[in-house]
């Protein structure tokens, strides 16, 4: 049969599911269960690949790192650092549009983690009795930017500049190898690397990178050694963020800044094109990335729907998109009213928030958990990922509820400094005594009173 004339194959329709909480009086914990969540491999599952990659590292140092590279990236790999002339070439070879954008993302992000930086505090207590409280940087970071289906020159920036502002002196970053580029990373991550100062890159990629940073690596024949740091940060996949995990204790995390996910809370105002668009652009990321519609208007989700099949069909990466709209990780949530949909968004935690409500600015104030909140048609998710100023890595999966996106005090410690006089001592000697005794700690009383017995 001749198919000259046939019609090309419809692209496959999104299957954006519904959850619809309607005329539900729902807990927490039932909201929390309720909300689209990814249901496919998770941390439990990745750690026992994690636990063999972080023992290989700690017990084989850069011959483990170099059969991971080879295993996961296809890569040979002499020493993973790379040499400064590499990034001195991929800076010089970089576009100028590009180059002019990092410049800007670079300057918006500067200027907002400046100000995020808290300032000490002296607090007199008594004549004599000073607490204060320092902010102090880490001495030594490493910074994670992924690979994978996307590159990543962004999160080189959202990583190094809040590290910079925090007055943090030594700074290491990793991001995989690639075989297409001689087993270095990407040029545009060196080139953002070298915009920003940064002359520590290694070529390490997955779980094997935060192991390396969190323990250190020895110098060996083939190259230095890649001292321990002090704060891991950084996004990645599922084996980067159960890393994190698992390493958190040896060395501080961020978060747990996994697999990408945008909220929308919308109502009839909105335009069902744009929630579609912005839906569609973390969609793009990975199939597995998260998309939730959440609305009181079934009319607008029926809408929404019309405009995520029209406009998946033609983006770039269709078939990505499709998979992660169509994942039981996304869907539209349809709820009684404003009340319910901040309840809603409240359980989700998402890592993006966008409001699209009348008064979007009223309802961002009301949210409590979130990565960041986006408000209004013209402060797109896309926006925060590259020239607000703010940060894009945040806390993803639920984890929004308790933890912040990276800033400046990830790379700071609260030092608390007291110093109190003889007389300030004695004034509260008496209730430091009593205390002790109720602890049945009495050394500790007579660490004090010692300071006041007769020579």
């Amino acid at each position: 049969m001749s198919t000259t004339n046939a019609p090309a194959p419809a692209s496959p329709a999104v299957d954006f599911r519904t959850i619809d909480l309607r005329g539900q009086q729902l807990s927490l914990a039932a909201l929390r269960a309720a909300v689209p969540r990814a249901q496919g491999r998770t941390m439990a599952d990745a750690e026992e690949k994690v636990h063999a990659i972080i023992a290989a590292v700690r017990q084989d140092g850069f011959a483990a790192i170099a059969n991971l590279a080879a295993t996961f990236d296809g890569v040979e790999q002499q020493h993973p650092l790379v040499p400064q002339e590499a990034l001195d070439a991929a800076l010089a070879s970089l576009d100028a549009t590009v180059r002019a954008a990092l410049a800007e993302s670079i300057k918006r992000a500067r200027i907002f983690a400046e100000g995020q930086r808290p300032r000490n505090v002296d607090v007199a207590l008594g004549d004599g009795a000073v607490v204060s409280q320092n902010w102090v940087p880490v001495a030594r970071v490493g910074l994670y930017v992924p690979g994978g289906l996307a590159v990543y020159p962004s999160s080189v920036i959202m990583n190094v500049v809040p590290a910079q502002a925090a007055g943090v002196v030594s700074i290491a970053l990793a991001s995989p190898p690639q075989k297409e580029f001689g087993g270095l990373p990407h040029p545009t991550i060196l080139a953002a690397a070298a915009l920003l100062g940064i002359t520590e890159v290694y070529a390490i990629g997955g779980a094997q990178a935060i192991a390396a940073f969190a323990y250190g690596v020895p110098a060996s024949a083939t190259g230095p050694a890649l001292e321990p740091v002090d704060v891991v940060t950084g996004p990645g996949n599922i084996f980067v963020a159960t890393a994190k995990r698992l390493v958190k204790g040896v060395v501080g995390i961020d978060s747990e800044a996994g697999t990408t996910e945008i909220a929308i809370l919308a109502d009839s105002s909105a335009q069902p094109d744009l929630v579609a668009a912005d839906l569609i652009s973390q969609a793009e990321h990975d199939p597995q990335a998260a998309s939730v519609l959440i609305t009181d208007s079934p009319d607008l989700a029926a809408a929404v729907r019309v405009e995520l099949n029209r406009q998946a069909a033609v983006t770039r990466h269709s078939a990505r998109v499709q998979m992660a709209l169509s994942g039981p990780q996304s869907g539209v949530v349809l709820v009684d009213d404003l009340e319910q949909g901040i309840a809603a968004c409240d359980a989700y935690a998402a890592e993006h928030l966008e409001i699209m409500t009348l008064d979007a600015a009223a309802v961002a104030a009301r949210i409590r958990n979130a990565g960041a909140i986006f408000v209004g048609d013209y402060s797109p998710v896309s926006l925060g990922d590259y020239c607000a100023g703010s940060n894009h890595v945040l806390p993803t999966s639920g984890t929004a509820a308790f933890s912040s996106g990276l800033n400046v005090t990830t790379f700071l410690r609260a030092v608390q400094v007291i110093n109190y006089s003889r007389s300030a001592l004695a004034e509260v000697s008496g209730h430091i005594v009593s205390l002790s005794r109720a602890e049945d700690l009495p050394a500790h009383g007579d660490a004090v009173t010692a300071r006041f017995a007769d020579n």
